[in-house]
């Protein structure tokens, strides 16, 4: 189940269907992470956690590598309407 899910976060990325909440941004800008960390942690990385109990939508907390393939990033996704991925928060793991 896990693989079906992280392939279908990894297509969303690849075919340009997600966005960034303003909380994500505000996030990577405080970590100096930017949208191209955010997708090699997503397309390298692996789901850590699937959170069900959110009446908004199951979230996923996939955590990679940053570009620089040296920093590890966390970041938490959900789909939204149209298959959309929404990313909430991104965040270094130190």
């Amino acid at each position: 189940m896990a693989g079906r899910e992280l392939e279908r976060i990894r297509n969303a990325v690849l075919d340009h269907r997600y966005s960034l909440s303003e909380h994500a941004y505000d996030e990577m800008d405080q970590d100096n992470l930017d949208v191209l960390d955010v997708e090699a942690a997503i397309l390298a990385g692996r789901i850590e956690q699937t959170l069900t109990k959110d009446p908004r939508g199951t979230r996923y907390v996939v955590v990679g590598k940053a570009t620089d393939e040296a920093t590890v990033v966390g970041v938490v996704v959900r789909f939204v309407e149209h298959d959309e991925l929404l990313v909430l928060t991104v965040y270094e793991i130190k």
